[in-house]
C-alpha cells in the first residue's frame, strides 16, 4: 500500500497532468466474486439514433430501422461507453450515409469500424499499430455480420493511403497523434468528406483544434463528455 501511494505520488510530475496530483487510495476487502462477469449486474444497452450497443445476450427489442452493434465486454472488448468511444459513435450516428467509404485510424478492436458498417457503410478500414488488435477487430466484425465489408491492417496512415481517398474518417488517438499526423488526416478525406477526431482532453483541445484547422480540416462542432473532447467537421 505505501508503494501504491508512493507511485500515485508521482502520476503528475511524470505525465505533466496537473489533475492526477493529489490522489489518494483508499483500501476495503471485497468479498469473493466472480469479477469477470459481475459487470452484468449494471451493464446496460445505450442507444443511438440509428443503433444500439448491446451484449449478445440481450433480448431487449429492436425499434424499427435500428440495428444492433454486439459485443461481448470483456479482457478484448469494452463496453463501448468510454466518452471518446461515445463521442465518436455519435458522429457516425449523425454524420454518416449509406453507400460510404469509411477509414478508422488507430482502429483498437474495431468498434468504430464496424459501428460504420451498421450505419450503413459500403466499405470500412480500420487500421493500428498494434499486431494484436487486428484479430479482435476481425472477430467482432464476425460477430455482427459486416466482415464482408471491413477490413483491418496492421501499421500506420501508409496502410491507408493506397485504399484512399475516403468519405468519412473516424480518429479516437492520442491529443498528440491528432497534432502530428492532421496532414495525414486531411490527405484521407475526399474533399467535403466528414471526419470525427477524439481522445483530447479538455487542456489539449485549443492546440489540437489548431493542428486541424492549419491542415485545412473545417470544425463544425466540437462535442465534449466530461474531460474529454471530439472535433467533428468537413475537410476543406
Amino acid at each position: 500500500r505505501t508503494r501504491l501511494a508512493a507511485e500515485l505520488e508521482r502520476l503528475a510530475p511524470a505525465t505533466g497532468a496537473p489533475e492526477l496530483a493529489g490522489l489518494a487510495p483508499r483500501f476495503r476487502a471485497l468479498p469473493p466474486e466472480d469479477f469477470a462477469s459481475s459487470w452484468r449486474k449494471s451493464w446496460k444497452p445505450f442507444r443511438l439514433r440509428r443503433w444500439c450497443v448491446v451484449t449478445p445476450d440481450w433480448t431487449g427489442a429492436l425499434r424499427p430501422g435500428e440495428h444492433a452493434l454486439r459485443l461481448e465486454p470483456g479482457g478484448a472488448f469494452g463496453t463501448g461507453r468510454h466518452p471518446t468511444t461515445r463521442l465518436c459513435l455519435r458522429a457516425i450516428d449523425e454524420r454518416s450515409s449509406p453507400g460510404e467509404r469509411i477509414v478508422d485510424c488507430g482502429s483498437g478492436t474495431g468498434i468504430l469500424a464496424v459501428a460504420a458498417c451498421l450505419a450503413g457503410a459500403r466499405e470500412a478500414l480500420g487500421f493500428d499499430l498494434d499486431p494484436h488488435a487486428r484479430p479482435y477487430a476481425l472477430e467482432l466484425a464476425r460477430a455482427n455480420g459486416v466482415d464482408a465489408r471491413a477490413t483491418f491492417r496492421t501499421g500506420g496512415f501508409e496502410e491507408a493511403r493506397g485504399p484512399g481517398p475516403f468519405d468519412g474518417l473516424l480518429a479516437n488517438l492520442y491529443a498528440d497523434v491528432l497534432v502530428r499526423h492532421a496532414g495525414d488526416l486531411r490527405d484521407l478525406l475526399a474533399p467535403g468528406g466528414w471526419f470525427a477526431a477524439s481522445g483530447v482532453p479538455r487542456d489539449k483541445a485549443p492546440a489540437t483544434l489548431a493542428a486541424l484547422a492549419d491542415a485545412g480540416l473545417s470544425v463544425e462542432e466540437a462535442p465534449a463528455r466530461g474531460r474529454w473532447c471530439a472535433f467533428v467537421g468537413r475537410r476543406s
